[in-house]
């Protein structure tokens, strides 16, 4: 049963970087046919998707984040990192890291997630 955690400061100054790291257990994160994504949850909002990686490593991003964001992996540590640069108090949110069959925008599609970590932008 693959596992999941998120890890990450739990405070970000405004205008700072966000970085964020899933550490996986129980299957690689290279393996055909898997992808993986970061998810968020702001308070009293939807679920949104912010980006995901391949199992080749192929990436994609939302729209709405893509000049901010950055997805990347550490195959040999089975790790995968979210940055999220420049954040603002609407950032505020929990984050998910999550594993999918496919690649999709769809954030409920993502079936194993995180128990998610919650990160406030603020001074």
């Amino acid at each position: 049963q693959v596992q999941l955690q998120e890890s990450g400061p739990g405070l970000v100054n405004p205008s700072q970087t966000l970085s964020l790291t899933c550490s996986v257990s129980g299957g690689s994160i290279s393996v055909h046919p898997y992808y993986w994504a970061w998810l968020r949850q702001p308070p009293g909002k939807a679920l949104e998707w912010i980006a995901y990686i391949g199992y080749s490593g192929n990436t994609q991003y939302s729209p709405t984040l893509r000049s901010r964001t950055s997805i990347s992996r550490d195959t040999s540590n089975n790790q995968f990192s979210l940055e999220l640069s420049s954040v603002i108090p609407e950032d505020t949110a929990v984050y998910y890291c999550a594993r999918g069959d496919y690649g999709t925008s769809d954030p409920h599609t993502w079936t194993y997630r995180g128990q998610g970590t919650q990160v406030t932008v603020s001074s």
